[in-house]
């Protein structure tokens, strides 16, 4: 076997490396219920999605992966509602926890004020670290 190391994997190895992953679980959980999940804000006036959530749900859980806000569109309640919006559709598809991690410089302090909770962190050389929270999700 070679091995070999990519940042532009080709999309049909994903794929691959995700079906055999979906076919994995489903045999071990009876279940394969992984679903992509975006919650995005629209400009009511350009119509132009301006920032939003990306992640997914699997197996009961809910996984942020990117959270991002144009810094004029901070403050106001929008990233509340758009993390709010995506623990609801979780509990809708079936989670009961979230799970994410965000970088010390980016904004820990408002997952917290959110709910979630620290359960780990990852620190660098270079004073950044990387925070892993998590939430229990109630219907």
């Amino acid at each position: 076997m070679d091995i070999f190391v990519t940042d532009a994997p080709d999309p049909g190895h994903v794929g691959l490396i995700e079906s055999g992953l979906d076919e994995f679980n489903l045999g071990e959980a009876g279940l394969n219920d992984r679903r992509t999940l975006a919650v995005l804000a629209r400009d009511p006036d350009s119509g132009e999605v301006v920032g939003g959530l990306t992640g997914r749900t699997s197996l009961g859980l809910l996984f942020v992966d990117l959270f991002y806000l144009p810094p004029d569109r901070r403050g106001a309640g929008l990233g509340r509602r758009i993390l709010a919006e995506a623990e609801r559709e979780a509990v809708r598809r079936g989670c009961r926890a979230g799970v994410l991690y965000t970088i010390n410089f980016q904004a820990p302090e408002f997952y917290v004020r959110n709910g979630w909770q620290v359960f780990g962190e990852v620190p660098s050389d270079n004073g950044v670290s990387r925070l892993f929270l998590s939430k229990t999700l109630s219907p």
